[in-house]
């Protein structure tokens, strides 16, 4: 679907992943032109040197590494964007109207204390996909299970990326997040005392 919104139109891709290159370099057969932006120096770090290769010897797509998106432009939909050289300080622009995040494949969840229960990649495991005895040793205080997306931690919640079994797309992390509401509304009736 993508692929026949984005034909002959400028497209950037952020990330510097596997799938950042697969994405790449399957837009790149549609669109007039590819930015990959990411913020490390080298796709190298993060990328099958066989998918980097492809991307190096691709006419369609420029590599633009140590960069930050820092502005998007346009009224009604996304016209183009801002960037800048993490290095240098040097900014750029594209005249893209289509932006893919490749992110999060990765989860940034080592900070969390050891009791968060999380699977063996580093995501947040919530609800159901926590197991009972995985909450005995957390210390799960509640008598009631966690809900969808409550961690091992009572009235806790993760959502998006972070979250196991997550669907890795910025939509889905703001439903999840708008769905967590209502929990967080029975959370606090939990602790709130009747008349309160």
């Amino acid at each position: 679907m993508e692929a026949q919104l984005c034909g002959n139109a400028e497209v950037t891709i952020v990330g510097s992943g596997n799938s950042a290159g697969q994405g790449a370099i399957y837009l790149a057969s549609v669109a007039k032109k590819v930015y990959v932006i990411f913020r490390r120096a080298s796709l190298r770090e993060t990328m099958s040197e066989y998918l980097v290769k492809r991307l190096e010897e691709h006419p369609n797509i420029e590599i633009i590494p140590s960069t930050d998106v820092t502005a998007l432009h346009g009224e009604d939909r996304l016209a183009g964007l801002t960037y800048r050289c993490r290095e240098t300080g040097e900014e750029g622009h594209c005249d893209c109207g289509f932006l893919f995040l490749f992110l999060g494949a990765s989860p940034n969840t080592t900070w969390l204390p050891r009791e968060m229960v999380c699977d063996e990649r580093g995501f947040v495991k919530t609800g159901a996909d926590i197991a009972p005895l995985e909450l005995v040793k957390a210390g799960w205080s509640l008598d009631r299970m966690p809900s969808r997306f409550e961690t091992s931690w009572p009235r806790i919640y993760a959502v998006g990326d972070v979250r196991k079994g997550s669907v890795k797309r910025v939509a889905s992390s703001v439903g999840e997040g708008s769905v967590v509401v209502s929990d967080i509304h029975q959370a606090l009736a939990e602790i709130t005392p009747a008349g309160s």
